[in-house]
């Protein structure tokens, strides 16, 4: 029997009902401020427990948490505190289904066939013992005879990547190399190693991947579940109609979203989303026999560089709103724990600091390209995520009394967000040639140059490739400094946010084909453009390996942003720009084994460090395909302009924005 347990952390009491399904909603109720405590189920035969982390008791808001938990009858229910745990473990007492993941690291299972079930979703089918401890703790063991599964489970199995359990498990070079035959489309290629990067937890479907590489030995954390990679895996899912992978997502990365995270002592903002996690299959209380499925996060304490990552929780959002428009399933967004996770990332982005600029403040390193690329301050990128979040939130935020304040901030920061970004943000031949002209040293409410940029500062390269139509938003803007590069990323979803307005999102597009030999080439599509070079590449980089000119994401070609261009084209109504460039990767991407990236000038070369069979790489080019045939379906992500926000957008231009106040009326003051 199915058990569903949604637990409010308010009180120490705790509920429960039966629905007319089986189905026990129970409610465990803690008070804020309570000292660090876990709850443990506990019956005959109840094979999961559910453990609450230490950050819990610190919040100020409402968390909810839904885990699965079978078992044969009900027993005697009843409840334990226990104090000093401080990770969420689920399914404490399950044997994992670690198949694929074993599949992705190459590793042998060592025979160790207990490894395989996972007692969370298929008890009935397992020789279980249930032994108790000195202690008086039950541990499960199974047997290693496996039944037999129904043709169907053997089909989803060999789906994903591997064989029905009595066969074992294939190799990460034999998923990855095996030969497509002439029937087969590239499509179908992409699609079954798409399925062979799903990641399971508890039996179910939570993620894919960041790369399935056989020919890596260094794994690093390509292993891993990656927010950001998961988004166009996830698209790719919604657009197929296969919903409970996205579903499973959403829920579970919510849970991590509270755990105690720490680096030197120090904690950040409890809406932080975390960059990664991974599976991991851990013995239970030092006993090989018992295992039991955990998630591990990481929230950039363990990332290179140690940045934590800002865009994982905007992508978070924009995905939900996604699986809504997608499967006209409301009932997940409108769940109080989905509302609480929601409303912890934008009170963390929408909080009050020391910056006068409505953009958000963030460090290098904190978005796609996370190693030091001299994005740090205002970066375009994710002030177009940040911007396309606030109007999905805005949308599936519960109308409720105690979210006005919320809303009205919401609000305000949406309007000042998109003014900023398109008066300050926006260069073509004419906003080039006025700060050619720019004044300096300005100090007056009615300053032209508000920022202080010197015209020295327009590098050589942009004068020359400048097109006299088209026009494009500046990578970041801060006090005396405009980055002049072209981001992809940050442009596309500018026109996909609509933070772009109508004409510049056509600029934008114009841009991109009067420039295509330089961004797309032989390979679609620049990270970024021009590469950072010779002594100027030294400074900014840090002199980085990794991101030498033209490679990785220092002017590397991503095939991933296929999928952003095509979102951004069919929303213009200029689709042919999209296939254009699905037509270029199409040429090579399944004979190079679907790399991370491309280098040199022309994207020619696969990159020097590129890992191969990447999964947003291959999701990315499926998303493509599927919007160009059903382009209807890049609604769910695409933002249209708010008309209340273009009204008063218009206003504040109309009324002289260069001027902050107005000190009319106001009598000459002088300093004595």
């Amino acid at each position: 029997m199915l058990f569903r347990v949604n637990a409010l952390i308010k009180s120490r009491n705790y509920y429960y009902s039966w629905n007319a399904e089986g189905i026990i909603n129970f409610r465990f109720l803690q008070t804020m401020g309570a000292s660090e405590a876990a709850l443990q189920l506990l019956s005959t035969d109840l094979s999961c427990q559910v453990r609450t982390s230490s950050i819990l008791a610190k919040s100020n808001s409402l968390l909810c948490y839904e885990q699965c938990f079978k078992t044969r009858h009900c027993g005697d229910w009843r409840y334990k505190q226990i104090k000093g745990l401080r990770k969420l473990q689920n399914c404490s007492r399950l044997h994992a289904f670690r198949g694929l993941h074993s599949v992705f690291r190459g590793e042998k299972l060592h025979n160790r066939s207990n490894l395989l079930i996972c007692n969370c979703q298929q008890p009935e089918r397992v020789s279980e013992t249930i032994i108790k401890g000195g202690n008086g703790k039950s541990m499960h063991t199974v047997s290693p005879k496996i039944p037999n599964h129904t043709p169907d489970e053997q089909n989803m199995k060999q789906e994903n990547g591997a064989r029905p359990f009595s066969e074992g498990f294939k190799t990460a070079a034999a998923v990855n190399s095996r030969p497509r035959n002439n029937t087969e489309s590239i499509e179908d290629e992409a699609w079954h190693f798409l399925r062979a990067a799903m990641v399971y937890y508890c039996g179910s479907p939570v993620g894919t991947i960041a790369a399935n590489d056989p020919s890596e030995a260094t794994i690093l954390n390509y292993d891993q579940v990656f927010i950001r990679d998961f988004i166009p895996s996830g698209i790719a899912f919604l657009l197929k109609g296969e919903y409970d992978i996205v579903k499973n997502f959403i829920l579970h990365t919510l849970q991590l979203q509270s755990w105690e995270k720490t680096m030197d002592c120090y904690s950040p903002g409890q809406g932080l989303m975390p960059a990664s996690f991974k599976v991991r299959t851990v013995p239970l209380d030092n006993d090989e026999s018992a295992t039991e499925d955990v998630l591990d996060p990481d929230f950039g304490e363990a990332a290179i560089g140690r940045v934590a990552p800002v865009d994982s929780g905007l992508w978070w959002i924009i995905l939900l709103r996604a699986y809504g428009k997608c499967s006209g399933d409301l009932s997940l967004q409108e769940r109080v724990d989905v509302q609480t996770g929601m409303k912890m990332i934008l009170r963390l982005c929408l909080a009050d600091g020391f910056d006068m600029f409505p953009t958000l403040l963030v460090t290098d390193g904190s978005c796609m390209i996370d190693r030091r690329m001299g994005i740090h301050g205002h970066p375009l990128e994710i002030q177009a995520l940040y911007y396309s979040a606030l109007l999905g939130a805005r949308e599936m935020l519960a109308p409720e009394e105690e979210s006005t304040d919320l809303v009205r901030a919401l609000n305000n920061r949406l309007l000042a967000l998109s003014f900023h970004i398109r008066e300050y943000y926006w260069i073509d031949v004419k906003k080039l040639n006025e700060i050619y002209r720019y004044k300096t040293e300005e100090y007056s409410y009615d300053a032209i140059n508000k920022f202080n940029i010197y015209p020295d500062q327009i590098p050589p390269w942009l004068v020359e490739w400048m097109p006299s139509e088209g026009g494009y938003l500046i990578g970041n803007l801060q006090p005396a400094h405009m980055d002049f590069r072209f981001f992809s990323l940050g442009n596309l979803w500018s026109i996909v946010s609509s933070l772009a307005n109508i004409d510049q999102s056509h600029a934008i597009l114009d841009l991109i084909e009067a420039k295509w030999e330089e961004l797309v080439a032989d390979m679609p599509l620049k990270i970024c453009y021009p590469a950072l070079e010779g002594q100027e590449w030294r400074i900014i980089t840090g002199g980085d390996p990794k991101n030498t000119p033209w490679s990785y994401h220092n002017g590397g070609s991503w095939p991933t942003l296929l999928w952003q261009l095509t979102v951004a084209c069919i929303k213009m109504k200029r689709p042919e720009i999209a296939e254009k460039a699905i037509k270029i990767a199409e040429r090579r991407l399944a004979r190079d084994r679907w790399p991370e990236y491309y280098d040199t000038r022309r994207g020619g070369f696969i990159g020097k460090q590129a890992r191969l069979f990447q999964t947003w790489t291959i999701a990315g080019y499926l998303v493509a395909k599927l919007l160009i045939a059903n382009p209807e379906a890049a609604k769910m992500v695409i933002n249209v302009e708010d008309t209340e926000l273009l009204s008063a957008f218009s206003s504040i231009l109309s009324s002289n924005p260069r001027r902050k106040r107005s000190r009319k009326g106001v009598k000459q003051s002088f300093i004595i």
